[in-house]
């Protein structure tokens, strides 16, 4: 018995030692530096500063902007994809011929990796030979900066999310809508229910718990929203992009400020519990509410 267990630690240690290097090491080692001047080009000189770097970065106006900008984002990214993504869903799941292409077709957005996403934008969107503006021209309109306008850069930024992402909700929607039983859309249509009253009564009660993991997951992703920004613009104009994401590479790498860049890695940290902890909350009373009725 014992030597089996010992067998057993013998064959996990390999997993654990790489867990604790790739998770556990690098949180406790950004927690302790963000409690110094850690500065990389002076790493002989690291003093413990205890709270500075968090009181100058809660006191700096571009962090807040950073953080006004990441949660405003994240609110208006998670909800439109997920609304699309449940509306695509509930069409598709109707569909019977040309399916498979129609999936096909659809998830393709999803598949290519950020920053190949945000460089076919930036070249179709180019105010002197891109498409797009190419498109406008031939009705009058255009040509427009779309990524260098403090008006219009935060919204070109949020509807190319939009569009790398919407397919990924419907995914996980698709899947959680083919997992409802078809007997209780018979009974309900038995006892006369509309299309609302069955999409309110059998539909969504069914696919909350996917609803929820697909709100979670888009939260805890747009938060590090990161390349997009980086590529197209560099956080600009006027901050009008700037993501916590954007600000830490800015201070952390380079500016090689890495104390003042872990502390502000912690906040966001703290961000990203508070929201999630939150759905996961609604997630568990959302069960208990179901297992009572």
């Amino acid at each position: 018995m014992h030597s089996k267990r010992g067998f057993q630690l013998i064959m996990l240690a390999p997993v654990f030692l790489l867990l604790i290097g790739l998770t556990v090491f690098p949180f406790v080692y950004t927690v302790t530096n963000s409690f110094t001047d850690y500065y990389y080009l002076a790493s002989d000189s690291r003093q413990f500063v205890g709270l500075s770097n968090y009181i100058a970065i809660l006191k700096d106006e571009q962090f807040r902007q950073a953080v006004w900008n990441t949660i405003k984002f994240m609110l208006l990214a998670v909800s439109i994809e997920t609304v699309l993504g449940l509306g695509l869903a509930l069409l598709v799941v109707n569909v019977k011929k040309g399916l498979k292409w129609l999936r096909v077709s659809l998830l393709i957005p999803s598949l290519l990796p950020p920053v190949t996403v945000a460089l076919i934008w930036q070249m179709m969107l180019s105010n002197h030979n891109g498409i797009i503006n190419h498109l406008l021209s031939f009705v009058g309109l255009g040509p427009f900066n779309f990524l260098m306008d403090i008006h219009t850069a935060f919204n070109t930024i949020l509807y190319i999310d939009i569009w790398q992402w919407t397919p990924f909700t419907f995914l996980l929607l698709y899947a959680a809508l083919q997992a409802v039983s078809r007997s209780q859309y018979e009974a309900a249509k038995v006892d006369g229910a509309n299309g609302w009253k069955v999409f309110w009564h059998v539909t969504l009660p069914n696919i909350w718990p996917s609803l929820l993991l697909v709100v979670l997951l888009r939260t805890i992703d747009s938060f590090r929203l990161f390349d997009k920004v980086n590529i197209l613009t560099g956080g600009g104009p006027a901050n009008s992009t700037t993501t916590i994401t954007q600000y830490i590479y800015k201070h952390g790498v380079y500016n090689l400020q890495i104390g003042y860049g872990a502390a502000a890695s912690m906040i966001m940290v703290l961000l990203v519990l508070v929201f999630s902890i939150f759905y996961i909350l609604r997630s568990i009373g959302g069960r208990r509410n179901e297992m009572h009725r």
